[in-house]
Order: C-alpha cells, then sequence, then structure tokens
C-alpha cells in the first residue's frame, strides 16, 4: 500500500473509533444478522430455545433501550455475546454446561458489557482493526451497505474481542446487581465462574480467556454474597 493509501487507512480507522451509538447499532445489525446465517440457529420449538425462553423470562427484556432479542446458537462451543442492537446469543456448548442460575449470570455479564459501553467500545475497534479490507469505511457512508462477507469478519472480530480487567470486573458487579434487583439466586454466578476457569485454556473463546482469572473472579462474587451486597 502506497502512502497515501496508508492515510486513507488511517482515516477510515479515526472514523471507525469515532463511530456514534447509532451507527454502532446499525453495525451491530448487519454484523448479528452475518452469524445468523452463518451458524446454526435452534428452531424456536427446540428445547433449547425454549430452556432459554424460561430462563429469560426473569431478565431484561431491553438493553439500552433496544428490544432483547435473545437467541441459540447449536454449537458446542462455550459462549454468549451481546452487541448494542439488543442482539443476545447463547450458544449450546455454554448451555449443555451451565445450569439456569449460572447461565442467568453469564447473560446479565454480557449485558453489562453493552450497558456499560463496552461493547460499543469493541465494535469500534473491530471496525477500525478491518479498515484495510474497507470493512470500516463505516463513518464515511458505508454503514449499512457492508457485504454478506464484509459484516461477518467484523462479526467475528466483535465476538473474538476481549475486555479489559476492569471491564470484566464491572460486566459482572452489573449481572450481581441486576440478579439481586431482580431477586434472583446469585450463586450461579460464583459457579459459573468456576466451570469456566476448569475450562480454561482449552478453547479460544473470549469467554474463557478473560481477565481475571475465572477463579478470581469466582472468589469476589462469593465475597460480595458474603457481605450481603
Amino acid at each position: 500500500m502506497d502512502a497515501g493509501g496508508l492515510m486513507d487507512a488511517g482515516g477510515s480507522a479515526y472514523k471507525a473509533l469515532s463511530l456514534t451509538d447509532s451507527e454502532v447499532v446499525n453495525m451491530s445489525n448487519e454484523s448479528c444478522a452475518a452469524m445468523d446465517k452463518q451458524g446454526q440457529l435452534a428452531p424456536a420449538n427446540s428445547p433449547y430455545a425454549q430452556r432459554l425462553n424460561r430462563v429469560i423470562r426473569a431478565m431484561p427484556d431491553t438493553v439500552n433501550g433496544k428490544k432483547a432479542d435473545y437467541k441459540v446458537y447449536m454449537t458446542k462451543e462455550v459462549n454468549a455475546w451481546a452487541m448494542a442492537n439488543g442482539c443476545i446469543r447463547v450458544y449450546s456448548g455454554l448451555m449443555d454446561l451451565m445450569n439456569d442460575d449460572e447461565l442467568r449470570g453469564v447473560i446479565g455479564h454480557e449485558i453489562g458489557h453493552v450497558a456499560l459501553g463496552h461493547s460499543k467500545d469493541a465494535m469500534q475497534t473491530a471496525a477500525a482493526a478491518s479498515v484495510v479490507r474497507g470493512v470500516a469505511g463505516a463513518a464515511g457512508g458505508v454503514v449499512g451497505q457492508l457485504s454478506q462477507s464484509q459484516a461477518g469478519e467484523l462479526a467475528e472480530k466483535f465476538i473474538n474481542a476481549q475486555f479489559s480487567q476492569s471491564q470484566e470486573s464491572a460486566a459482572d458487579d452489573y449481572s450481581f446487581d441486576t440478579l439481586t434487583q431482580r431477586k434472583l439466586e446469585r450463586k450461579g454466578l460464583v459457579s459459573a465462574f468456576q466451570k469456566l476457569a476448569k475450562l480454561s485454556g482449552s478453547s479460544g473463546s473470549s469467554m474463557l480467556s478473560s481477565h481475571p482469572p475465572s477463579t478470581e473472579r469466582a472468589a469476589r462474587m462469593q465475597k460480595r454474597i458474603d457481605a450481603g451486597k
């Protein structure tokens, strides 16, 4: 790439990191749709979809003002994620591993990343990281015009994003507080992190590569339970 091309790429990266809330929502719409086409969605009458519907009954039905859209991907991978447009996806591998209380804890954590602005940051970073291949010209007017492959690439970068230690801890607290406010069992957060700790290192999933380590996160949640707050 020549010097002019590099300057253009740098400008696009800057624009990507300056995406507005509405632009991030639009990119999330396209990214989630691309993932839904690539993945195997559990049909509404499947045991997984029916169980998820039961689990989320007491969970938030909106995420930052956007209607929450919960669906299951049929895959052995242990993961879950949420985007700024209210798209929340849970993998059947995670559901096989977790009981209902643990599942609510993990979902609350993913919603926390959205509510606290972490998911917006991750989408901006994912867009900037894709600028050389033309994905992140978004702020220049390409939002809503991404190709299927571009939207899929953007989604993959978002899903594999690594949150900081402070962001992970803040999302844990968000989930804990949400469960507390809704009078739901919080011990699931502790046992969920204990289970993830046992799996740590066996997958490249961002969920299993969390910082701080899952054992420390489990201990911190237990400490909050013991403190009664």
